[in-house]
């Protein structure tokens, strides 16, 4: 039987176990997968302990990105087949040995990616793209400054707006994740923690303005990041797990500036050809090697509670990774 990280009530690391499950049956438009690893991010630990916006369904297991091998393929399955390697998203559910999910979720992956990296590639760099070129619409040669940008969707920001022209300007808490932003192909570094981080980010822009604040951290960020805007300047939101900020309304008037809400979930309920379109680009990309996570550490399945402790405190750079097989 597989196994999965499960628990009967939401909560910390510690109120879930790895126990054998009993394996469902399969929908015509349906695959199985044998899981090789799945990523962890902040949002699948806050969502485990129920602090998330929307609450799962119990019993839950978590996980919301992941990779493997087709194992079986439903009767109206015809664009995957049983041996192909393949990556997967989903609302929960994926740290397991195995999982079943509808064809739409899962994607062939390109030669060149290996099942850890694609376990963390999905999520991120589709919330990247989501935000910088659907809400944020940013264009060559304007300045993007990337809040916790040693974080998941951070460093594919970092990169994709890169690709997509920008000066990027990358904020972080530590030495090695702003080394880190840098090797993904920032322009400058800023401390996070300064005391003069806005004349950091200004400096960093010759005196200007930025144009576009990927933000995905909240709380007390959001604010100096707002006043950093240049004007005509897009504020996304991508989340806030420092807290949510309050911002005066009389800043978006002063500045001519937006602030944009950016959620991938909803994206992919309300449009969902275009969020289809979206992960089709970020693959070519990751084929054509523009795109590449980074992997922090990588923790067998049966450690699933130090993982999920060391991505809930976020002090590496880069993505944490639960391996079925290590």
């Amino acid at each position: 039987m597989p196994r999965a990280v499960i628990a009967d009530e939401l909560g910390p690391p510690s109120a879930y176990d790895l126990r054998e499950v009993s394996s469902r049956p399969l929908g015509p438009d349906e695959v199985r997968i044998a899981i090789r690893a799945a990523g962890i991010s902040y949002v699948d630990v806050l969502t485990a302990d129920g602090r998330y916006q929307v609450k799962p369904p119990l019993p839950f297991i978590p996980g919301s990105e992941a990779a493997g091998v087709i194992r079986e393929v439903g009767s109206a399955v015809r664009g995957l087949a049983v041996g192909d390697r393949v990556s997967a998203s989903g609302w929960g559910g994926l740290f397991a040995d195995e999982a079943v999910l509808p064809e739409r979720t899962v994607r062939r992956l390109p030669d060149a990616m290996d099942f850890a990296e694609a376990a963390v590639f999905p999520v991120s760099y589709a919330t990247a793209w989501h935000a910088l070129v659907d809400r944020g619409q940013l264009r060559a040669g304007e300045t993007l400054l990337v809040l916790g940008a040693g974080g998941a969707t951070g460093y594919a920001a970092v990169q994709l707006g890169k690709h997509l022209g920008a000066r990027v300007i990358a904020s972080a808490s530590t030495e090695p994740k702003r080394a880190l932003a840098l090797a993904g192909g920032a322009d400058a570094a800023v401390d996070a923690r300064a005391e003069d981080w806005r004349e950091q980010v200004k400096t960093a822009n010759g005196g200007k303005g930025v144009d576009v604040v990927f933000d995905s951290i909240g709380g007390a960020a959001t604010d100096p990041a707002f006043r950093s805007l240049g004007w005509g300047g897009r504020h996304l939101v991508i989340g806030f797990p420092a807290g949510i900020a309050a911002l005066r309304t009389n800043l978006p008037l002063l500045k001519g500036s937006s602030l944009v809400g950016v959620d991938i979930r909803q994206f992919g309920e309300f449009e969902p050809e275009k969020a289809e379109a979206n992960r089709a680009e970020i693959f070519r990309l990751a084929a054509e090697g523009v795109l590449r996570p980074h992997i922090a550490a990588a923790y067998p399945l049966e450690q699933f509670r130090e993982a999920m402790t060391a991505a809930a405190e976020g002090a590496q750079a880069g993505r944490i990774v639960l391996m079925m097989e290590i």
